[in-house]
């Protein structure tokens, strides 16, 4: 076997370092995004060695063309039977790798600007299925107050509805991030790519999160603490997804039993789309509702809540408005593969 190059050194220390330093650090703190990175390259790496038999020692810049990131997205579609939105997810973690490898060596810019000419596959327009206010109401009055884990799911509950922060956004959240007793109780909240926004609370979210502090975390929290931790861990260890989607689903449960606008399916996004959509319905400005999502273009927040073609041109009016007057919104290698010697388990 030919030893590797001093090329395919370098590209393997990049991907190492893109998995394993840089994302965990720079780019999110969500596990799921951080194993979508990981993932995606694990199977462009899988693609180059079984599809276009490239080992280790051919490992280069050149692996990253267009012809093979093109037939790469051909074969996990056509092979693998991934979804063209899946496909497009895997495009777009490579495309995050390849502007980090651009940026720490400007030989690669060009590979990366053709990777950015890729389009992306057509999706099928697919309304989310949110929660109607009648399901919200029901939802929140299904955990039993008389027990310390009904206090918990319920203040859980409220603060995901009330903020439509992302699951990742609540479990995140530390005792140091949590401001209630300022004149306009907020939550400073970490979104996507590092970027943090404050989002205010209504009293009643107080009221419950005070008093679910109070119980779970005693009078003096320690500020690293995680709001909601694992039972099993600890203050230090937030809670599981998995451990928030079964609660949510017991409560979802016996609420479609009462009304039947409640899905049995319940998940946690959906409590984020509900309040993006009530916003809506109740006159709020399309330009706020994308900054309290933490969505960085407006057009996201267009095709997330199906805003039509009139409330579209408002909106960027209204937007162009605000730009106008300054207005601030207001809110190593074992086996010889190409995945064990970039080090991606």
């Amino acid at each position: 076997m030919r030893k590797p190059t001093a090329e395919s050194l370098e590209m393997a220390k990049y991907i190492y370092a893109f998995i394993n330093e840089y994302a965990p650090v720079h780019k999110t703190t969500s596990g799921h995004t951080l194993k979508n990175y990981q993932t995606s390259l694990a199977l462009y790496l899988t693609f180059l060695e079984k599809e276009q038999n490239i080992t280790p020692a051919k490992l280069s810049i050149d692996c990253f063309s267009l012809k093979y990131i093109e037939g790469w997205m051909k074969w996990t579609k056509e092979s693998r039977g991934c979804s063209a939105q899946t496909c497009n997810i895997r495009l777009g973690a490579l495309r995050t790798f390849m502007k980090y490898l651009s940026e720490r060596n400007p030989a690669y810019l060009s590979a990366y600007e053709l990777a950015c000419t890729i389009p992306s596959m057509k999706v099928p327009k697919r309304k989310i299925d949110g929660l109607s206010k009648t399901a919200v109401k029901q939802l929140l009055e299904m955990p039993k107050l008389s027990t310390k884990t009904g206090r918990r799911d319920l203040a859980f509950m409220i603060l995901l509805y009330s903020t439509a922060i992302r699951l990742d956004e609540a479990l995140s959240l530390k005792m140091q991030d949590v401001h209630l007793d300022s004149q306009k109780p907020y939550i400073s909240i970490i979104g996507k790519g590092h970027k943090r926004r404050t989002l205010y609370l209504m009293p009643k979210v107080v009221v419950h999160l005070k008093k679910y502090i109070e119980e779970y975390h005693g009078k003096a929290p320690e500020p690293g603490s995680y709001l909601f931790y694992s039972r099993n861990v600890g203050t230090s260890g937030k809670m599981t997804q998995a451990a928030i989607d079964k609660m949510l689903k017991k409560h979802a449960k016996a609420a479609h039993l009462l009304c039947a606008e409640v899905p049995i399916g319940l998940h946690a996004h959906q409590f984020r789309h509900a309040k993006a959509s009530h916003w809506l319905e109740e006159g709020m400005n399309i330009v706020q509702i994308s900054f309290l999502l933490g969505h960085e273009q407006l057009e996201t927040t267009m095709v997330y809540l199906d805003v039509t073609t009139e409330d579209e041109r408002k909106a960027l009016a209204t937007l162009e408005y605000e730009k106008d007057e300054n207005i601030s919104p207001k809110w190593k290698n074992s086996d010889g593969s190409l995945v064990d010697f970039c080090g991606i388990r």
